[in-house]
């Protein structure tokens, strides 16, 4: 019996044999891009797990208890066919959407976000234009772009807009609050936790980003709910180097994040 609420929330962003086919095209991307044989191999791991992958709005926060969530950033074509992947299973998943590239030839168009959402998924917010480093912006201009992706989003799924994950991963104290005041009620992050913690209205959800070559061993254990201290205690590290050399960071970030052609 489990005595606390744990939310195993696992992260991908693009599935494809051709990196060109979906979603950013820039250095710091490639190591998100799993093959469609890889991802297959994770899928048929995780059902071989205790737990089925879930929404995070069918979870009653004040029972304790286990439960898996597959996230999907960036909102890259391939998510359709991720979708189709996990409808074969009667599974579904959250999609975050960043919003200025809407209609981009790698990117989801309207009427493919509509899609995912008939099918069942989440739709939710990745920012309005992805800043390369989230936490770096100021208060307002955060608020601005939740607000503005959220109004998006909402129009094209005639629905509210209360989900939410943070591009790049990195928190601070005012990204949670920006979530906050707009009415974001779930925002992922990617610290590594299975504990979800409150920012006011907001739901805090930890994940762990799975990369290409993952092994499956590892994937085993997450969704078994063992390794995420371990990751946790990486990430703080990690963490903790890029904000004792951030002018090195930060210019790190500028070289990895920019985009190569879109031309095919």
């Amino acid at each position: 019996m489990v005595s606390k609420l744990e939310i195993a929330s696992i992260l991908y962003h693009d599935v494809v044999d051709n990196p060109r086919d979906s979603g950013f095209q820039r250095p710091s991307a490639m190591s998100y891009k799993h093959t469609l044989s890889e991802f297959a191999q994770h899928l048929d791991k995780i059902a071989t797990g205790p737990i089925a992958p879930e929404l995070i709005t069918d979870i009653d926060f004040s029972r304790p208890g286990r439960h898996l969530l597959l996230a999907f950033d960036d909102g890259g074509k391939s998510a359709l066919y991720v979708s189709d992947e996990l409808h074969k299973r009667n599974w579904k998943a959250h999609f975050f959407i960043t919003t200025s590239l809407i209609g981009k030839r790698t990117f989801l168009n309207l009427d493919e976000i509509k899609y995912l959402q008939s099918c069942g998924h989440i739709i939710g917010s990745h920012s309005h234009t992805h800043p390369d480093i989230f936490k770096d912006l100021s208060l307002q201009k955060m608020m601005e772009e939740w607000k503005i992706s959220c109004e998006t989003l909402s129009q094209v799924t005639d629905t509210p807009c209360i989900t939410a994950s943070v591009p790049g991963g990195d928190i601070s104290s005012n990204v949670l609050r920006s979530a906050d005041a707009v009415g974001i009620r779930y925002l992922f992050t990617s610290e590594p936790d299975l504990r979800p913690q409150r920012e006011g209205n907001c739901w805090i959800l930890g994940r762990v980003c799975l990369k290409t070559r993952t092994s499956l061993s590892r994937v085993e254990e997450l969704i078994q709910f063992r390794g995420w201290r371990r990751a946790r205690m990486l990430r703080q590290a990690k963490v903790l180097l890029r904000t004792a050399l951030f002018p090195l960071y930060r210019l790190y970030v500028r070289g990895v994040t920019h985009e190569w052609s879109d031309e095919k």
